[in-house]
């Protein structure tokens, strides 16, 4: 394997990406980024800061502070994946929760944090070899991957994916709250001025709503040309 790309997954909210693009960059001997995480490290950070609320929004303040958010990737061997950390401190945790869901796609509108932040992917995926998943790598961070996946399901499907996972994790939450929660972050993230969540002329679309991990895994496989 001498040749390697670089395969920018896109698409809504818990639609499976990061297992999808961590399944092919461990088959593939790949860097893995997850861009989703870096946005959640960000909203995270807004709330530690009081930025953020469930009635209010201090973009200027936040953006004034982005020169002291350090963000980074550091690989756990025992989860077989790199965790989030910000300003070094381990918060894969923090962001997997409800409060950070409702806050990380209008942290996302803002354009100074997407500006940094697709600077950053970038300078990540210069040497190819790489798999990042997010809302606009085939259209912005990576307009000339060599692969591109854009992946959907029905809002009630990828609701319930994401219920379960939070029930798992000990999460007190109710269906509706995480329905909510999907169906708000799809508006905003398709609505947004800056970068919205579109799929690039040139993606292989994938609805999963009706077929395994496994299968998807199968049938994007097919599809590197390496």
């Amino acid at each position: 394997m001498n040749k390697k790309i670089t395969i920018a997954i896109d698409g809504y909210s818990s639609t499976g990406k990061s297992t999808l693009a961590k399944e092919l960059a461990n088959h593939l001997g790949y860097v893995y980024v997850d861009t989703g995480a870096m946005y959640r490290a960000v909203a995270f950070f807004a709330m530690q800061k009081g930025y953020i609320g469930q009635d209010f929004f201090d973009t200027a303040s936040l953006i004034k502070s982005l020169p002291s958010v350090k963000l980074s990737f550091k690989f756990n061997p025992d989860l077989g994946f790199a965790e989030m950390y910000l300003n070094d401190l381990n918060i894969e945790k923090e962001i997997r929760t409800i409060e950070v869901s409702n806050f990380v796609s209008k942290v996302a509108e803002i354009s100074e944090v997407r500006s940094k932040l697709v600077e950053m992917q970038q300078e990540m995926g210069k040497n190819k070899g790489i798999v990042m998943d997010g809302r606009d790598i085939g259209t912005v961070v990576f307009p000339d991957a060599d692969l591109k996946i854009f992946m959907t399901a029905s809002p009630t499907t990828r609701a319930e994916r994401r219920f379960k996972e939070l029930q798992k994790k000990g999460d007190k939450v109710t269906f509706d709250e995480v329905l909510k929660n999907v169906q708000e972050r799809d508006y905003i993230d398709t609505h947004r001025e800056d970068s919205p969540l579109v799929m690039a002329k040139d993606a292989i679309e994938f609805d999963n709503s009706n077929i395994s991990k496994q299968e998807q895994f199968e049938k994007v496989l097919k599809l590197v040309d390496i």
